[in-house]
């Protein structure tokens, strides 16, 4: 994306061997103008690949899949009351295979291991991804190795991967150590594929959520707004509603707005400052875990999404994240992760600062599922209360 040099689909490369920059899939779509029909996608069942024409596998007998995507998409009346929207609506990523939006990456990224012939995969994570790509490799019957930085990874997401089989290394450091010796590894060892948002056939399959988005509103929404970690899943869904337009299938396009946590906000500052500079955050912090990145790779990529979009990049505190993800739970039953709820912190900031009108149509990403950090809930709930077994002592603790 920096100096326009193109490779073929089927070469093994995850940066630019000329410039050092991230690479992104063109597809052609003067020729996918003529093939992709949507009607036909809709007699398809909503899920990653309805919209096979726009994925780039090649082999169908490599596809990878567990039905993944088809997530679902509520209108939140009584958050968006809360929030004085009027028209607020959640992606439930957490409805994928494993929790977390990244399975739609891993279905592609996985079946491309397969097509490239790999019999091994790795990927660095603070949690999501490990036990997506473990999954995946599971069922691909390849190997999987997963590298995360010691003792910063909830356990939910931890016991996933070891589960499905990985070899789990917990690496000294931070994500982002971590995610530089997977990179030089996969360059060394070209036997193991990377799987990380480097790698643009992951952000293939995470574009077609903003397909789906389309697809179940019956048109684009004026906002999405979306926590931002890694920096690879609000340059998706951008890809993603970029290709309806080029496809003539939309003239609309929504504004993008990155949330990250306050301890954890490079791309947030480079946004501010309205540069292309981006200032790493050394030692990263915040208690949404799956977003405790402080050097995100993708993110030029990000930074294109929110200027092009004309949206925005905002940073929320750790009492927000958690004001919110109990907002989401007690006013909606939506059970998500902390970095999910960064999403729904940073529109109520977004509103009151007047960057989104109360009358637009607003979808915030919850990208996980609540039971992939369950330790986090025993610190901010009350613990259950201990009572006789007996009618009376229960009648006194109940008020209806």
């Amino acid at each position: 994306m920096d100096c326009g040099r193109s490779y073929g689909v089927d070469e093994v490369v995850y940066t630019c061997s000329g410039c050092g920059g991230l690479l992104e899939v063109r597809l052609d779509i003067e020729r996918l103008s003529d093939t992709v029909d949507i009607g036909l996608w809709r007699e398809r069942p909503l899920n990653v690949w309805r919209y096979r024409e726009l994925l780039p596998i090649f082999d169908d007998s490599k596809v990878v899949s567990m039905d993944e995507g088809g997530t679902r998409l509520l209108r939140c009346r009584n958050l968006a009351k809360e929030m004085g929207s009027e028209n607020l609506y959640i992606k439930c990523e957490g409805d994928n295979p494993t929790g977390s939006f990244k399975d739609r990456g891993m279905s592609i990224g996985v079946s491309k291991a397969l097509e490239l012939g790999f019999k091994a995969t790795l990927c660095a994570s603070t949690g999501n991804t490990a036990a997506s790509l473990a999954a995946y490799s599971a069922r691909a019957g390849l190997r999987c190795y997963v590298l995360v930085p010691a003792g910063k990874i909830a356990l939910g997401k931890l016991s996933q991967a070891m589960m499905y089989g990985a070899k789990v290394l917990a690496v000294k450091g931070d994500f982002d150590s971590a995610l530089k010796a997977a990179m030089q590894i996969c360059l060394e060892e070209r036997s193991i594929y990377l799987l990380n948002s480097v790698n643009p056939f992951r952000i293939e399959g995470q574009k077609t959520a903003a397909l789906e988005i389309f697809d179940q509103l019956g048109f684009s929404p004026d906002n999405i707004v979306i926590p931002v970690g890694n920096a690879g899943n609000i340059s998706a869904y951008w890809k993603g509603f970029n290709e309806l337009r080029m496809l003539g299938l939309t003239e609309k396009l929504p504004r993008m707005h990155g949330v990250q946590a306050r301890g954890a906000n490079p791309l947030v500052k480079a946004y501010r400052s309205m540069s292309w500079v981006m200032e790493p955050i050394e030692k990263p912090e915040t208690v949404a875990t799956a977003i405790r990145i402080g050097n995100p790779v993708s993110w030029k990529k990000a930074l294109r999404a929110v200027y092009e979009s004309r949206g925005s990049m905002i940073d929320v505190s750790d009492e927000e994240i958690i004001d919110a993800q109990k907002l989401a739970a007690r006013m909606e039953g939506l059970f998500i992760e902390p970095a999910s709820a960064a999403s729904i912190a940073g529109l109520r900031r977004l509103m009151e600062e007047g960057v989104i009108d109360k009358d637009e149509v607003t979808v915030c990403i919850a990208t996980g599922h609540g039971l992939k950090d369950p330790e986090i809930v025993l610190k901010i709930c009350e613990p259950p209360i201990e009572v006789d077994p007996d009618t009376e002592a229960l009648r006194r603790m109940l008020t209806v």
